[in-house]
């Protein structure tokens, strides 16, 4: 166990990257320098309980006894297995030719049937981004849209609407396309 007097604080928390961990070393060394737990409390900013609980897990823990500890956290309703099964799936239907559209209740649809989890519709996307995937939906199209009536009307010609008269409102003037066969 690490004594209050054998330690110089203040550089200790200079060379520290975690703001929680340089905190209680600097609030250490107020304890040090004879400041009482409110003051010190009131000069961070924390409650007095706080300062408290770092003063005494020092002297009973040393230094490493003021380190983050691991937290757990509320395990995932996938398993590891049934994550990499859901992530082949979402793969396996995004480059299908038929088919390659995938929506929220699609997945939460396949978790359900294969997994009997039940996910809340809003957690699908949390559980996505999570595994790595983005978002994307691409621009929708027509069934019957060909690349060759838009390579057409990219060609139409701008001249044809400027040639309108001014005097024409918009709200009468229809523009129409007809694909005439070569």
């Amino acid at each position: 166990m690490d004594s209050l007097n054998d330690i110089d604080f203040k550089k200790l928390a200079s060379q520290q990257k975690s703001i929680q961990m340089k905190m209680r070393l600097l609030a250490l060394a107020h304890f040090k320098d004879g400041h009482s737990r409110t003051q010190i409390a009131k000069f961070f900013k924390v409650s007095r309980t706080s300062v408290y609980k770092w003063v005494q897990t020092f002297l009973e823990e040393g230094l490493e006894g003021l380190q983050e500890k691991p937290r757990t956290g509320r395990p995932p309703f996938l398993t590891p297995e049934q994550r990499e099964q859901l992530s082949q799936y979402i793969k396996s239907k995004a480059h299908d030719a038929q088919d390659g559209r995938l929506t929220g209740p699609d997945i939460h649809a396949y978790i359900v049937k294969e997994f009997g989890k039940y996910y809340h519709p809003d957690s699908i996307y949390y559980l996505l981004d999570h595994m790595g995937f983005s978002w994307i939906t691409s621009r929708s199209r027509h069934p019957k849209q060909t690349q060759e009536i838009q390579t057409i009307l990219k060609k139409f010609k701008i001249e044809t609407i400027l040639k309108i008269p001014g005097h024409m409102p918009l709200e009468h003037i229809d523009v129409w396309f007809q694909l005439v066969p070569f």
